[in-house]
């Protein structure tokens, strides 16, 4: 399985991962430049990873993250969360025209609702995931 998420990250990576994490990289240099701004750059920065290189991993909800996370939350989204689920949507497209690109268009949507919602969720492996949490 490891080897199958391996050749997975690797074409991912060609054909869309590092654009979208070149994305995330722009948004959280736009945020650490207004200070104010510096933890939607660091949740940025986790997701841009995890957008690199994302099976094998998912993110899970934090159980300390509460109300302080989702105003954070709704303030990403005005600024800077539309702009990287648009991007999600718009890099599916040719990846669903392109047969053996599908599985990577599912990807992509389903990292949607994390580009919306970053702070207040974490990464783990999928084992990590449904092992107990």
């Amino acid at each position: 399985m490891k080897l199958f998420n391996l050749l997975l990250n690797i074409l991912w990576l060609i054909f869309c991962g590092i654009w979208m994490a070149i994305g995330y990289t722009l948004a959280a240099l736009v945020c650490f430049i207004l200070i104010v701004t510096i933890p939607f750059g660091v949740a940025s920065l986790r997701i841009a990873g995890f957008v690199l290189w994302p099976f094998g991993r998912t993110t899970v909800e934090r159980p300390d993250a509460g109300a302080p996370s989702f105003i954070g939350n709704v303030i990403w989204v005005v600024f800077a969360g539309w702009w990287l689920a648009l991007g999600h949507l718009i890099t599916s497209i040719p990846l669903f025209l392109s047969i053996i690109g599908i599985p990577f268009g599912w990807a992509n949507l389903k990292l949607i609702p994390v580009s919306l919602m970053p702070l207040g969720r974490e990464v783990v492996s999928t084992d990590q995931a449904f092992g107990g949490r």
